[in-house]
């Protein structure tokens, strides 16, 4: 009997794939029939050919001679940088939120609370559109900028600030600091895994920090140890020299920050709140002090609850970046929109826009859990 089950299980699953795979195979072969039959033409061959169009913001070498796929991949980096540095500062700002909401203190908890009703309850697009604004016309023009000494000028076409001159030192040093960083992380599991295994403590803080600021040093010192610093100049209509972080990149990321920190501030407080209380008393019977409560006993049996539904914030906010476009930063929609109107391969491109999203998002969610798996409580 139970082999008939399995048998028509499997029979069932293979018919219901086939004939998914039998409409995908439909509507697949239509599309290409009746883009042939009016003269269009399908393919990726555009990728290679010159873009002709410029982008203002870039991580790396770009003018408008190169070709459609370079110009692509300064989009998806401009996603993925405001996307990245959106996480790190939403997570940091709702964590403090969600933990504010739960304060004793009367005027903290009410005004966490105003804060996390207010940004929830506006749509995301009309919030990057107020902060477009406040950073476009509500600072000083250029000649009128706000000066912090003369190494940093705020105006409306962004915060100019002083910046080390190129050279192949300060490349060493960020990769020795990456490098430290991994380096960092090896140690930490080699210091847990003795305590585990023997008892012994070893040093943590003092490797790291002396790897994370020994080892960019040696690094820059070695690549001859520059220190010519640009100097932001007026220079016409605009400052010159130096690095500037645009007004729209600025609205992007704070817009982005501000209205995803206010749903996980609500996932941290649910967390928190599902550990029980007593754990709470208990860390009090020790004589613990409420910060040391928070950081040593309630939230990391809060992870298990908070864990997964951050998964779906990050998610969000990876994917909300694609709102982008309203603003003009130049993210990987913004230049795929370009791309269509230029080539017509508008099937293709929004082909790609899928496939990047998707493997974005799942590279996401592997990683959280992997995470949520390496903190998990395992039950005896």
């Amino acid at each position: 009997m139970l082999k008939s089950e399995r048998a028509r299980g499997v029979l069932y699953q293979a018919l219901l794939l086939a004939a998914v795979g039998g409409i995908v195979w439909y509507l697949l072969s239509n599309t290409l029939h009746n883009l042939a039959s009016r003269g269009i033409q399908v393919g990726f061959a555009f990728l290679g050919r010159e873009a002709g169009f410029e982008i203002a913001e870039k991580l790396i070498e770009y003018d408008s001679t190169r070709s459609y796929a370079h110009a692509l991949a300064v989009g998806l980096l401009n996603t993925l940088h405001v996307a990245f540095l959106g996480v790190v500062i939403a997570t940091t700002l709702g964590t403090l939120l969600g933990v504010a909401r739960l304060s004793s203190n009367w005027l903290v908890a009410r005004l966490a609370g105003v804060y996390v009703e207010f940004m929830r309850n506006i749509p995301l697009l009309l919030q990057l559109l107020v902060w477009y604004g406040i950073f476009t016309e509500l600072l000083p023009g250029v000649r009128q900028a706000i000066r912090i000494g003369d190494w940093i000028f705020i105006s409306q076409r962004g915060f100019r600030f002083a910046w080390p001159e190129a050279h192949p030192g300060w490349d060493a040093a960020f990769w020795a600091f990456v490098a430290a960083g991994v380096l960092s992380l090896i140690w930490r599991a080699v210091v847990r895994r003795r305590q585990a295994t023997t008892g012994e403590q070893w040093p943590l803080a003092l490797p790291v920090c002396a790897l994370m600021a020994g080892l960019p040093a040696i690094a820059w010192a070695i690549m001859g140890a520059p220190t010519t610093i640009e100097i932001p100049t007026l220079r016409g209509f605009d400052y010159q020299g130096g690095k500037v972080i645009s007004p729209e990149f600025t609205a992007l990321l704070v817009g982005l920050s501000t209205y995803t920190a206010a749903f996980i501030a609500e996932v941290v407080r649910a967390g928190i709140l599902a550990v029980d209380r007593g754990q709470g008393e208990a860390a009090m019977a020790l004589g613990l002090s409420p910060g040391q409560r928070l950081r040593l006993i309630t939230l990391p049996q809060a992870l298990r609850v908070i864990i997964p539904p951050m998964t779906s914030q990050y998610l969000n906010l990876t994917k909300n970046s694609s709102l982008a476009v309203a603003i003009g930063y130049p993210d990987l929609v913004a230049i795929a929109n370009t791309t269509m109107n230029q080539t017509g391969q508008a099937i293709e491109a929004i082909a790609m826009l899928m496939a990047v999203y998707l493997s974005i998002s799942i590279a996401i969610s592997l990683f959280m859990n992997w995470y949520n798996a390496r903190v998990r409580l395992v039950e005896r």
